[in-house]
């Protein structure tokens, strides 16, 4: 599996792939003013739901969120469960 970053102005995608296809996204919006990074949507191609995939993109989103020193605000719904569950993203994560 391979992760590509594709940002573009302050948006981007985040794509996870394996040798074949693609498996999921993740689409995302940056604030820079406000050093912040809102992931918009994660969708995972039907074959490869419940395997984790969703959850290895947000986890991609947040060590990109982390390099750049920004918080993150998941605003899609899967997004925020699986930062939740997460214990170490309390200094990144926010909740409103």
């Amino acid at each position: 599996m391979k992760f590509e970053n594709n940002k573009s102005g302050n948006g981007g995608v985040l794509t996870l792939n394996n040798e074949i296809k693609e498996v999921g996204r993740l689409t995302y919006t940056i604030f820079p003013e406000d050093n912040k990074l809102i992931i918009s949507f994660v969708l995972v191609h039907p074959e490869f739901e419940g395997r984790g995939m969703g959850k290895f993109l947000v986890e991609e989103a947040i060590k990109f969120a982390r390099e750049n020193k920004w918080k993150v605000y998941p605003h899609c719904s899967y997004a925020r469960s699986v930062m939740m569950r997460m214990s170490d993203v309390d200094d990144i994560f926010l909740k409103n």
